[in-house]
């Protein structure tokens, strides 16, 4: 990562791990340009939500073409041309990380998949729903290509079942066109929602998320228990915010700048899918500021490539693992979904005229901000999302 130092090291452990809903669902295509292009290539290659992707052998070997292999994961996640380069791979999308593990668990195993990208907190519940392979390390000879920032998380000490994919950040974008003043915190943020983009403000669909934008704005930990932060919490989103929100919205960059908000709360590819977007249609991409890593604190995430306990094709997936950390091979990708993968020589694989790559490399400054989430107080602030979203009309 350009300006990365050793400040970033771990991802905070979950605890316990729990069942929710109104989580994290943040993809997006984040190409150059031409997004729309890509679109289409990656529904192409997609089953829809329904498909199961095929039954599993049981065995856990490398049953089937070597280069061919079932993916469970978000939607819009990977370059199509990058997929089709290694071989045949049919993806299902799941749209949070509990609808993923539920269908797993309700399927009593893997589902018919062989590979799923879930979020690092949630590694620890798969684990112990008894849903991931145990890696063998040996197998990933390009694992030496990922910087130790992203290894040895602290949800799956010593990769032992996930690798990294890549990880970002939570800030905001906004037109400032019509909000003339500069957004620098959460603090702001709120402000501004409430007065000048009021009715015109979107939050990412997410319960974490909404109430982090008070927690960070207020120096409360996002991932606290205590109540009486979390009831001043809920009494301010409900009765103060609510009714300031235009939308839930996970994936808001170019529904901004198409003009359905003013202000959007945003997941740092996202923003940057936006600002692409902008470019390739010929207009200017000036007429947005954004800092899509909030302050004085915001959310730290990583997604992960996990084989699935008892995959059908065991040798399919370690061969992609070991393809994806290639620096010309992530290098591609980033340029499609616009977040951080971890790779060493990554960057210096993009092309130089790469647009908007401070979206995806962070400064040490901004790395010091970000905070992971847990699943901790899960229950209750998707209590409060609820009531918020009520509240909204949403």
């Amino acid at each position: 990562m350009s300006g990365r130092d050793d400040t970033l090291r771990v991802l905070m452990d979950s605890g316990t791990a729990k069942r929710m809903a109104g989580e994290f669902s943040r993809r997006q295509v984040f190409g150059i340009a031409g997004g729309s292009v890509a679109l289409a290539a990656f529904l192409a290659a997609c089953g829809d939500d329904s498909s199961s992707g095929g039954g599993s052998d049981g065995t856990g070997g490398g049953g089937g073409s070597a280069d061919s292999f079932k993916l469970f994961t978000w939607a819009e996640y990977d370059d199509p041309d990058l997929m089709a380069k290694f071989g045949n791979i049919e993806i299902t999308i799941f749209n949070s990380n509990v609808e993923a593990i539920q269908k797993l668990v309700s399927a009593g195993g893997n589902a018919g998949f062989d590979m799923v990208c879930p979020t690092g907190v949630y590694i620890p519940q798969m684990v112990g729903e008894g849903l991931l392979e145990e890696l063998d390390l040996t197998r990933i000879p390009n694992f030496k290509n990922l910087d130790p920032a992203y290894a040895d998380q602290a949800w799956d000490a010593g990769n032992k079942h996930s690798v990294c994919k890549n990880w970002g950040s939570t800030g905001w974008i906004y037109d400032k066109s019509v909000i003339t003043r500069e957004i620098t915190t959460w603090a702001d943020f709120i402000d501004v929602a409430m007065n000048e983009a009021s009715g015109q403000t979107s939050i990412v669909d997410s319960a974490p998320n909404l109430c982090g934008v008070y927690f960070w704005a207020n120096g409360i930990d996002w991932n606290t228990t205590n109540e009486d932060e979390l009831a001043a919490c809920e009494a301010f989103l409900v009765d103060e915010f609510a009714t300031h929100i235009k939308a839930f919205d996970a994936y808001p960059g170019i529904n901004l700048t198409q003009g359905n908000y003013l202000l959007s709360q945003v997941w740092n590819g996202d923003a940057r899918q936006g600002l692409n977007a902008v470019v390739a249609a010929g207009d200017d991409p000036e007429t947005y500021s954004y800092q899509v890593v909030g302050a004085p604190e915001t959310e730290l995430w990583m997604d992960n490539w996990c084989i699935l306990a008892g995959a059908a094709n065991k040798d399919a997936c370690y061969a992609f693992i070991d393809f994806i950390l290639d620096p010309a091979n992530s290098a591609k990708d980033i340029q499609f979904h616009g977040y951080n993968t971890g790779v060493l020589g990554s960057r210096e694989a993009l092309p130089a005229d790469t647009p908007f790559l401070d979206m995806v490399y962070f400064t040490p400054e901004e790395v010091s901000r970000m905070r992971a989430g847990s699943l901790d107080n899960q229950d209750r602030v998707v209590e409060i999302y609820n009531k918020v979203k009520a509240a909204a009309g949403g």
